[in-house]
């Protein structure tokens, strides 16, 4: 095979077929990343992207490295592929897979915001309509609680007896509680928008607000244990050891220079010369 034949090599032969790979499940989402579509020439500096065989014009994704044969442009509206320096090159490797564990934190965090943001609507509701409410709930909780064999007409015990004490409770502290909901629902919601977009900060501020609290979950579990209270810690155990360990944080396998020291080894120029077929440089 010669080196031009390599270089139209499908992507995933041999072991790249082994494992996962990422690149191809974002092209499958969003489309291979061509340049030079609509170029009215290609240089032979242009090789390592595009190249012209047999009539056709040869595309490397940018992402995924796939080669994809596409006819000539009819109507060129550029006179050569763009250089190096006007392109911006996707993710690729360790940091693509990277945020897409986050976006799927991100997601668990969204769960999270709409979750307690319908609680703190629910309690600024109940905290201003609490007069008007407190009749209507006795008397649908009294007929449920009947209805489900407890006892009726009794403000002490049971269902009632708890809608009492929440009744009881003061109007300010309703309102305290509804702002520290709100607040946390707000939290949620800054850590999902960080973390989707791949965001350092985001991840400091999960790992912090997550590792917080674990402390009043495991507390939880010696009180009364749960299937869902044992998944909760163990997602958020997770969580909390991929963002040290995975993400480097605190200085942690070399903090942040060699997060972006990794970063640069798998996405630029050097590394899709790097990973080349039939490069020198791809064995490396």
């Amino acid at each position: 095979m010669t080196s031009e034949d390599e270089l139209l090599v499908p992507p995933g032969a041999g072991s790249r077929r082994r494992r996962l790979h990422y690149e191809l499940l974002g092209c499958a989402r969003s489309g291979h990343q061509l340049i030079g579509r609509d170029a009215a020439r290609v240089r032979a500096e242009d090789a390592m992207v595009v190249r012209e065989r047999d009539g056709l014009r040869w595309h490397r994704c940018l992402r995924c490295d796939s080669w994809i044969p596409l006819p000539l442009p009819e109507k060129p509206s550029q006179e050569q592929v763009p250089g190096r320096d006007e392109v911006e090159l996707p993710l690729r490797g360790k940091p693509l897979r990277d945020l897409y564990v986050l976006r799927l934190i991100a997601l668990d965090r969204v769960l999270h915001f709409a979750v307690l943001g319908a609680l703190a609507v629910g309690i600024f509701v109940f905290a201003r309509e609490r007069q008007d409410l407190t009749g209507s709930f006795y008397r649908a909780l009294d007929a449920l609680q009947g209805a489900l064999g407890g006892r009726t007409g009794s403000s002490g015990t049971g269902m009632l007896g708890e809608v009492t004490r929440l009744l009881n409770v003061r109007p300010s502290t309703l309102w305290l509680v509804g702002a520290v909901v709100a607040g946390y629902a707000v939290l949620e919601g800054a850590e999902a928008i960080g973390l989707w977009l791949g965001k350092r900060w985001a991840e400091y501020l999960t790992f912090v607000a997550t590792a917080v609290l674990l402390v009043p979950e495991v507390y939880e579990l010696t009180q009364r244990v749960s299937a869902l209270k044992i998944l909760t810690l163990l997602i958020n155990l997770a969580v909390v050891i991929y963002l040290l360990y995975a993400k480097r944080l605190f200085g942690v396998r070399g903090g942040g220079r060699a997060e972006a020291a990794e970063r640069a080894h798998d996405v630029g120029w050097p590394a899709l010369a790097r990973v080349l077929p039939g490069s020198k440089l791809g064995d490396q």
